[in-house]
């Protein structure tokens, strides 16, 4: 359905409005990836941002003499309560305004904040700075997702999402590899502000080279809709509410994985900081890049004929982590261990492109900005807003009576919850066709 853009201005915000847009069919091939290319390294610097405390977490707990509990509410619900409360009003903007100016905003003010928490003097100076990251980043993947999604076609755009997604796991390598150097070197305050001050000048750089893209499909009587109409919308189809929940539940365990990581390497293995920076960055990095990449190409190539194939590939990769995050967990060599947390993180990983992608497919165009931040409010508030806090309490309460085993214990009590993942990832594959046919 097409209208004329007298029709689209009503639509339109005052700051975030802009002339500057390209349709899909005016831009290069070269330009089309450049975009995905800036909004991945958008996404890098989100990562960098929201993880850099995780492996600054143990220097912090001594400083400011911290319990587990304490640094679980730190890295997680702190921080993504108000990422996905404010993920929602920022996403109905985007799918209304300018998304290149959201990110742009968003990107200066998670940066801002990040330097800020390397100022913080006690407990709740920090756990307020965090809160500040959580605020900034939410203006990141809606819009992105939505961006990309306008740049490339149906067929291109789970592995276009899974791209932009790596971001995640080189953002994870640069925070802790460099996270880790400077904290071992110069302190955990220095290092939040060395990852943190460069973001505000990418931003300008993003800015002025990244136009907005015209939507492909122009907006209609949809986008009038209000907030609850359009969530009622979603929620109306089966598919989407237990892929949403499937990737909380999936992202319980892997938000708890990759937030411990450093204190179990340190506190179990006897690793330095340094050494633990390396060794995680580069694994979390390069097998979630891997892991990411590869799940994005096997939807797109398997789900050409058959959708189901996007929940599918995320439902193997769960089960295929399982024995390896068990042997992650237990074994004593560090080599088997650190090995078997590459295949683990490979494997978790391969969910997250065909989910959005999926996502965006069930929803109009001018609606998936709203649906990526629905989708990203539930994995993230039971992901990263419970995940690692469940593994710091459950750790805080069976300290008394098993020591420093009692993380080993708490991490790996989350595989019940990736069962329960994995049910509910096959189960939205059942609703999926009929879903389809009542979008198209």
């Amino acid at each position: 359905m097409s209208v004329d853009n007298k029709e689209q201005e009503p639509y339109k915000t005052d700051i975030l409005d802009d002339d500057n847009i390209t349709s899909k069919s005016s831009v290069s091939n070269g330009y089309r990836n450049y975009v995905l290319l800036m909004l991945t390294v958008v996404y890098v610097f989100n990562f960098i941002d929201r993880q850099i405390l995780v492996i600054l977490q143990e220097s912090i707990k001594q400083e400011l003499l911290l319990s587990d509990t304490q640094l679980g509410l730190l890295s997680g619900l702190s921080f993504a309560l108000f990422y996905v409360i404010l993920g929602i009003p920022i996403a109905r903007l985007a799918d209304r305004g300018n998304r290149r100016n959201v990110v742009a905003i968003a990107v200066v003010a998670w940066s801002a904040m990040t330097a800020l928490c390397g100022l913080a003097q006690n407990y709740i100076q920090l756990v307020l700075a965090r809160i500040g990251v959580g605020v900034g980043e939410a203006g990141c993947s809606p819009p992105a997702h939505s961006m990309i999604s306008d740049y490339f076609s149906e067929n291109q755009r789970a592995t276009a999402l899974s791209v932009y997604s790596m971001g995640i796991y080189i953002g994870i390598l640069f925070g802790f590899s460099l996270g880790g150097w400077l904290d071992a070197n110069y302190g955990w305050r220095i290092a939040f502000l060395a990852l943190g001050l460069p973001g505000v000048l990418f931003a300008m750089f993003f800015f002025f080279t990244v136009k907005e893209p015209k939507r492909t499909t122009v907006a209609d009587a949809a986008n009038s809709l209000s907030f609850w109409r359009v969530t009622k919308q979603l929620l109306q189809k089966r598919s989407f509410v237990y892929l949403a929940f499937a990737a909380g539940l999936h992202s319980f365990g892997t938000y708890a994985l990759g937030n411990w990581l450093p204190s179990f390497l340190e506190r179990l293995h006897g690793l330095s900081k340094a050494d633990i920076g390396l060794y995680a960055g580069l694994i979390l990095g390069i097998a979630g890049a891997t892991g990411t990449l590869l799940g994005g190409y096997l939807a797109d190539k398997l789900g050409k004929h058959d959708k189901r194939w996007y929940v599918k590939v995320s439902a193997f990769g769960a089960i295929v982590a399982i024995p390896f995050l068990l042997l992650y967990y237990f074994h004593s060599s560090i080599v088997i261990v650190l090995g078997s947390l590459f295949i683990a993180y490979t494997a978790v990983s391969l969910f997250l492109g065909p989910s959005i992608a999926i996502t965006h497919s069930l929803v109009p165009a001018n609606m998936r900005a709203f649906a990526s931040a629905v989708l990203f409010l539930v994995l993230n508030l039971i992901g990263l807003g419970l995940g690692p806090l469940f593994v710091g309490a459950v750790s805080d309460w069976l300290a008394p009576n098993y020591g420093i085993e009692s993380l080993r214990l708490a991490l790996a009590s989350t595989l019940m919850v990736s069962l329960v993942a994995i049910s509910l990832f096959l189960l939205a594959g059942k609703h999926l066709h009929k879903d389809l046919e009542c979008h198209s």
